[in-house]
């Protein structure tokens, strides 16, 4: 069904039942429910607290079961976040706290899978682009620059491109 062909459809609904429809997508569908549960109610920022405890538990668990180190967790709440429109400033402090956790992490451990530093430079890439796109970058300056520097000082695998990345959105 196209865009057209649903507005003439709910054109010929009256009020109550188009009301009907509403609750009724409200109650099948979580992601609806979701999305108008945070548009009567935005508590942001126990959404994103919600976040980074669900991110940091993949690099330090809770119940002192191995790290799984997934970067997959983070990009989803990511992608939530988008989905129900929450403040840039508060979605890119998610972005950048995932990266921050994953350098914290390898600074304490030794990692080899040269997929997780690749990872976290697309995640880098992300979410300059995004900083930038939204007009926030100078807000995110110090944490960008601190990112690029523990990534050398780590000597991650990546680290030129890192400095690199940095400095192309800095300048």
């Amino acid at each position: 069904m196209s865009k057209r062909e649903l507005r003439k459809y709910l054109k010929e609904l009256n009020k109550e039942q188009l009301e009907d429809q509403l609750i009724d997508l409200y109650d099948r569908f979580k992601n609806v429910k979701e999305y108008y549960d945070f548009a009567f109610n935005p508590n942001e920022s126990a959404l994103i607290e919600q976040c980074r405890f669900q991110i940091s538990k993949e690099y330090y668990p809770v119940n002192s079961r191995k790290a799984k180190l997934r970067r997959s967790v983070a990009q989803k709440w990511i992608k939530k976040l988008i989905s129900l429109d929450a403040d840039s400033s508060l979605l890119a402090d998610v972005m950048f706290f995932n990266i921050e956790i994953a350098q914290t992490f390898s600074g304490e451990h030794f990692v080899r899978q040269e997929s997780y530093f690749t990872s976290f430079y697309k995640s880098f890439d992300e979410a300059l682009r995004y900083v930038s796109e939204k007009g926030i970058l100078p807000e995110f300056r110090g944490r960008i620059e601190k990112i690029a520097g523990d990534a050398w000082d780590q000597q991650w695998p990546n680290r030129k491109a890192f400095e690199d990345l940095a400095d192309m959105y800095l300048q």
